[in-house]
């Protein structure tokens, strides 16, 4: 399992977000995120973006990569289907992401930000774990 919703309120959805190594990890919880602002399945990787996100530690990291990729929907007008993690440390992360250009029919739900509230993330037995809530 890459990622499930553990609860969906009025004003917020929380994610909890699964990876074998933090590469993983980071790409699932972009595609968790992304399952909500659009129809992900129906959004095509035709275009490609270079990103690169920097962070204080993991978890500054893990905040900064999700509220970049929310910012890259409203700077870059397109949806976002496809995360590949070319490097990534505990402070710094470079990736290609794909997807296409904003269209009504594949919208989702409108993401304000990633917010702190139950905001984790641990090393377990099989991997990393994550858990982030969004503001709707």
């Amino acid at each position: 399992m890459k990622y499930k919703i553990i609860d969906k309120i009025t004003s917020d959805v929380m994610f909890e977000v699964y990876g074998k190594d933090k590469k993983e990890l980071f790409e699932n919880a972009a595609e968790a995120l992304f399952s909500i602002i659009s129809e992900i399945d129906m959004v095509k990787p035709e275009k490609k973006e270079k990103i690169k996100v920097k962070g204080k530690d993991v978890k500054d990291l893990f905040y900064n990569w999700l509220q970049e990729l929310i910012a890259r929907v409203d700077i870059e007008e397109m949806f976002f289907s496809k995360f590949e993690i070319i490097k990534i440390s505990d402070k710094e992360i470079d990736a290609h992401i794909f997807g296409e250009t904003i269209s009504k029919k594949k919208s989702g739900t409108v993401v304000k930000a990633v917010t702190y509230f139950n905001f984790d993330i641990e090393k377990t037995d099989k991997g990393y774990k994550a858990v982030y809530s969004v503001d709707i």
